[in-house]
Formats: C-alpha cells, sequence, structure tokens
C-alpha cells in the first residue's frame, strides 16, 4: 500500500448504541438516545475516539420528522440538535485540539429515499438543525445524500455560514464491483464531483453503501477531477449492511449486519480506498470502534514508514 496519510473519522452511531445497550429502537434510531440517556451518546464518542478518529459526527443524524415524528421534531428538534453538538464537542474537548466535530445533516425527509424529496420542507428541516449545531461544529457533513437535489438544497440551508462543508452520497449498491457508480437517484457521480466544485465543497465523500461500491465511485471522481483540472478531497466511509433495495426506508426494518465485515476485512477495503485516492476514511453503520482501532493502527504505521 502507498505511504501516505489520511484523515481517520469515527464509525456508525446507531448500532454501536444499541451494541452498548442504549435506548434504541426504530423509528427513532440513535435519536432515543438523546431523549432518554444522553450519556450514552457521549460513551460511543468517547470510544471512537479512543480508537483513533479524528473527527466525530454529531448524533443529529435521526433528529428528524422522519425518525422522531413532527409534532416532537416542531417542540424539540432545535434543541436535539444542540444536544447532539454539544455532547460531540465536549467529547472532542476532553481529547484535545486534535479532535474535530462534524455536524451531521442528514436527508431531511428520508435516507435512501429521494422520490420523497422536497426542497422547501427539506431546507425548513436543516435550518433547526442548523441553528441548534452551529455553536459546536467545526464543519458540516451533509451525509447520506440520495440526489443532487438534496445536496443542493442543504447548500442553500447553509446560506453561505462561512463554516466548510463536506458533502456525502450514498450510491446504489451494484451487482458486480465494476458496475458504473451511480448515487441512489441515479445520477452519476460525474454529477455529484461537478456539483461539489460548484457548491464549493471541502470534500466529497461516499457513504452509506457497501465498500464494493467505493473503488468505482472513487475512480470516477478521480477522473472527473482530472479532466476539470481541480482538486478536492476525497473519503469515503461504508456501512456493513448487505444490499440495500432501491425502495428501502431507514427505519422500514433493522438491517443485518455483515459476517464477512470485521476490522481485518474493513482495513483490506480501506487499503485500496487509500490507493484509489481517498484521503478521508472511516465507517458507517455497523462499523465500530474495533473497526477505526485497526484502521487506526494501520495508519499510525503508514505514518511512522514515511518518516
Amino acid at each position: 500500500m502507498t505511504r501516505r496519510a489520511w484523515t481517520l473519522l469515527d464509525g456508525g452511531m446507531g448500532r454501536e448504541l444499541k451494541r452498548i445497550g442504549a435506548p434504541f429502537r426504530q423509528p427513532e434510531w440513535s435519536a432515543l438516545a438523546l431523549f432518554e440517556a444522553p450519556e450514552y451518546v457521549t460513551q460511543v464518542h468517547r470510544a471512537f475516539i479512543a480508537a483513533g478518529a479524528r473527527v466525530i459526527t454529531t448524533n443529529s443524524y435521526a433528529v428528524v420528522p422522519f425518525h422522531i415524528g413532527e409534532e416532537r421534531f416542531a417542540r424539540s428538534g432545535r434543541a436535539l440538535a444542540e444536544l447532539s453538538g454539544r455532547l460531540a464537542r465536549g467529547a472532542a474537548d476532553e481529547a484535545g485540539a486534535s479532535v474535530q466535530v462534524a455536524g451531521s445533516l442528514p436527508p431531511a425527509l428520508g435516507s435512501y429515499r429521494p422520490d420523497l424529496f422536497d426542497p422547501a420542507r427539506s431546507q425548513a428541516i436543516h435550518r433547526e438543525l442548523i441553528c441548534g449545531l452551529t455553536p459546536h461544529v467545526d464543519f458540516w457533513l451533509a451525509e447520506t445524500q440520495s440526489s443532487l437535489a438534496e445536496a443542493r438544497a442543504v447548500h442553500a440551508a447553509l446560506d453561505g455560514d462561512g463554516k466548510p462543508l463536506w458533502l456525502s452520497f450514498t450510491l446504489l449498491d451494484p451487482d458486480t464491483e465494476h458496475a458504473v457508480p451511480l448515487l441512489r437517484s441515479g445520477e452519476s457521480v460525474q454529477q455529484a464531483v461537478l456539483l461539489a466544485l460548484e457548491l464549493g465543497a471541502s470534500a466529497l465523500l461516499f457513504n452509506c453503501s457497501q465498500p464494493e461500491s467505493m473503488g468505482a465511485a472513487l475512480r470516477s471522481a478521480r477522473q472527473v477531477l482530472k479532466q476539470e483540472a481541480r482538486e478536492l478531497a476525497l473519503g469515503v466511509y461504508a456501512n456493513a449492511f448487505p444490499p440495500v433495495r432501491e425502495d428501502a426506508q431507514a427505519n422500514d426494518t433493522l438491517l443485518d449486519i455483515r459476517a464477512d465485515l470485521g476490522p481485518e476485512a474493513y482495513l483490506q477495503w480501506a487499503q485500496q480506498w487509500v490507493e484509489e485516492g481517498a484521503d478521508i476514511v472511516g465507517g458507517c453503520c455497523g462499523i465500530g470502534p474495533e473497526h477505526i482501532a485497526r484502521l487506526d493502527e494501520h495508519l499510525q504505521a503508514c505514518k511512522q514508514g514515511m518518516e
């Protein structure tokens, strides 16, 4: 593997909360711990930091009406977002200046469902999250975006707030590793790269898709950047789910975790992504602190090899 460093993200909050015994159910998903036992959220942040993560993500992904309901969001959405930001900031500050906080801005109207998108409603939801999170985050992570329109709406909701923006798209899980990479909307990775450049994003990532989906997406992204003679940080944080069907909803069922994606196997994928040009690597649903610790062990070895 090429001896080059990368930025290490954390892993999946929701499944780690479930694993350690935090309050967890559908449809609230990871937001339930914010209502009932926020100390578990802090515990997960600390575990990922101890594993080596240098970016932790706020537990605001499920703080949307899709998960917590319209009434609860209207009453408490901003306060819950603020709490998620405060918990992440507190854990990062304990660790020192080396850990940054990414403010999670999820698909406002449902993961994997570009067909449910409404720009005005999406922006209104995100503005509530942004107001709560702003004092606590170093940059924004618009994650699991299924379409260009979703990403544009996030950018509009931010309204030039001045913090860096990372855009992260979820991909259709292909039948083979070499299938043409597409967003869940059917739009191309090439279009996603051009949008990220247009919006002035600081990084373009791919997340919440199978590891098998990521290499082709990175190759396509690099090709577009070369054609445009532009630079943009690229990243990957895959999930440990089996293929997700096209009509899936994030709280429709509790997906199984693959048995073939332990820490060592996930490292093998991460090595490939770095070879393909990834500057940022972490994990999404089902990727826990033990996976991040194995990535960090390898990352530190790479750093020593460059000295």
